[in-house]
């Protein structure tokens, strides 16, 4: 059988040694050559099995073991494919694997641990040869940048919430972007003032300072809040920070680089190193080369375009907290929420869905499981299954900490109600009683008619917390589908796992 080759066509948005070099790549993978042939590619489809946000990463490395080096890494990455590295999971495992992306710690989602994992799976790996060209990562080909305005941030927590969530607007007019429900929007913001001005301080520089970074030249201060991620330093900075350490020092650092236990610093920032380790002080133009660029932020869009046109809405957990002594302030967060004026343009994109929509078939039922921000992309939804008249039934568990200060959007989500958009309501306040109540537990309170849902031909959606709410949510489900379709715990996996290959169970998590 003759397996033919996928080619880049010639007016795709690349220069000719990027194609020459995509195409040997296409060509390695697949097993063939770069020979000229006018036959359509084949189509070669791929399981990946570890490629769900549900696995932990042990599990999801066990199912790629017998893979090649690009699946392993990918196994290695969150499963979210969120887009905020720039690539999807396969796509920065592959970059990885050839050499055209040098950096293991873009995954920001896997934090330490994928990060962990990536250098592992490399230093067990043959050397590779760098390609002639250069991964643009952070603004891949095709990716419409442009300057949105930022219409405001408003409050969306009562009096008394130990939460600060916003609802934020920007308007696209003139932008060309444009979005559907299940999207992410994606924002440039720059590092806070204060943390850069303390990061030349602490070098003993002068932020006025001229300094070069591939190609770039500009004051320190300015390279500090707007080019580079000071507020999370890959473990390239703690590895080049280790070469002008003693042996003590470079002890503590290592204990940071490997996630130790009784490591010095927990997910430090740059201050927290600088200020940790005063006497290691790498030279300046070798410590900027080993921060990362600062990367964009995403976020789940709250809005549909049929019922806000020209603008886009987002819900934002506005992030504040201590760490290893000091405040620490979410990057885009806090900027929108403090320092940035209603009227000011910010550069933004939209990150297209890479399976979270809603059924193309408008009868199908829908249940929407989001608690806090995760309400986001369910508020597009409704508003999506409203301006549609979609006939299918809408389910929506949502819950927060208190009912009388984080029930946010409470007037709208009523409003679907009284219309007839929103068929079932279910809540989770977890701070109102004697008994923390969440939403997998309102789902097993309602298995009997949620499996009735299913056997609709129900999609179910989740968006939130990777880590505890989503897990939670997954075992859950698994319980009500054996509980109530009669089946032992491998069935009911199964059962899920198709559900999840059908796209009916898709997860929009972070």
């Amino acid at each position: 059988m003759t397996i033919y080759i996928p080619k880049l066509p010639d007016e795709a948005p690349f220069s000719a040694p990027q194609r020459a070099w995509l195409n040997g790549y296409f060509a390695g993978m697949m097993g063939g050559d770069t020979g000229e042939t006018n036959a359509a590619p084949a189509v070669v489809e791929e399981d990946f099995p570890w490629h769900d946000p549900a696995f932990d990463l042990d599990e999801r490395l066990a199912l790629a073991k017998d893979r090649a080096l690009p699946r392993r890494l990918m196994a290695a990455m969150a499963q979210l494919d969120c887009g905020q590295c720039g690539y999807l999971c396969q796509s920065y495992g592959e970059a990885i694997a050839s050499g055209a992306e040098k950096s293991l710690g873009k995954c920001v989602p896997g934090g330490k641990e994928t990060s962990k994992a990536l250098r592992a799976l490399m230093a067990e790996a043959p050397a590779v040869a760098a390609p002639a060209i250069k991964a643009e990562a952070a603004h891949p080909p095709g990716r419409l940048i442009a300057e949105a305005v930022f219409k405001g941030a408003a409050p969306l927590n009562g009096e008394g919430s130990a939460k600060d969530t916003r609802h934020v607007v920007f308007d696209l007019s003139g932008t060309g972007l444009d979005y559907r429900p299940g999207d992410a929007f994606g924002l440039y913001a720059p590092i806070a003032p204060e943390l850069a001005a303390a990061v030349v301080a602490a070098l003993g520089a002068d932020s006025a300072l001229a300094v070069e970074r591939d190609g770039r030249r500009m004051s320190l201060g300015e390279m500090l809040s707007t080019i580079l991620d000071i507020a999370r330093p890959g473990d390239s900075v703690v590895e080049a920070m280790m070469k002008h350490a003693t042996a003590a020092d470079r002890d503590g650092l290592a204990k940071i680089l490997d996630g130790a236990a009784d490591a010095p610093l927990a997910d430090p920032d740059l201050l927290d190193l600088l200020l940790k380790f005063p006497a290691v002080r790498p030279p300046l133009d070798e410590l900027l080369a080993s921060l990362e660029e600062l990367q964009p932020r995403l976020y789940s869009i709250a809005s549909s375009p049929r019922a806000h046109q020209g603008e886009v809405h987002l819900t934002i957990g506005v992030v504040r907290y201590k760490r290893n002594g000091r405040a620490r302030h979410g990057v885009a967060s806090t900027f929108l929420a403090e320092r940035h004026p209603p009227g000011a343009g910010l550069r933004c994109f939209v990150q297209p869905a890479h399976g979270f929509r809603l059924p193309d078939d408008l009868s199908k039922p829908v249940i929407m499981i989001g608690p806090g921000t995760g309400i986001a992309p369910f508020r597009a939804f409704l508003e999506e299954r409203r301006a549609t008249k979609a006939p299918g039934k809408n389910w929506l568990f949502f819950g927060d900490q208190h009912e009388a200060c984080d029930f946010i959007y409470r007037d709208e989500i009523e409003a679907f109600q009284a219309d007839g958009t929103l068929t079932r309501l279910d809540l989770a306040f977890s701070r109102d009683g004697t008994k923390r109540i969440y939403v997998q537990d309102r789902m097993r309170d309602a298995g009997a008619e949620l499996w009735a849902w299913l056997n609709e031909g129900a999609h179910i959606y989740v968006c939130g917390d990777a880590s505890r709410m989503a897990r939670d949510v997954d075992a859950a489900l698994r319980e009500i589908v054996a509980a109530q379709g009669g089946m032992d715990e491998a069935a009911a996996k199964a059962f899920v796992q198709k559900l999840a290959a059908d796209k009916r169970y898709q997860r929009d998590v972070y």
